[in-house]
């Protein structure tokens, strides 16, 4: 086999993947729905938690350009 014939054949296959779930999202009804509270369930977990619990500590006390320097302090006073 040559290596246009086998990439056709993963092309292929690749294309009747995606027209399975373009079709499957297309017919659904409920589903919708469900996904739409899962999408904003995703972006208050990953946006609004990280804003607000996980400050950037070495914006905050590493000096300009030296965050290297800094992790580096820190992990030798351990």
């Amino acid at each position: 086999m040559t290596d246009t014939s086998i990439l056709y054949k993963v092309y292929h296959i690749l294309y009747k993947v995606y027209r399975f779930y373009i079709d499957g999202f297309r017919s659904m009804t409920v589903g919708r729905v469900l996904w739409t509270v899962i999408l904003i369930k995703l972006v208050v977990i990953f946006l609004v938690l990280k804003l607000f619990f996980f400050p950037d500590v070495l914006k905050l006390k590493a000096a300009d350009g030296d965050r290297a320097g800094y992790v580096a302090r820190k992990l030798i006073e351990r």
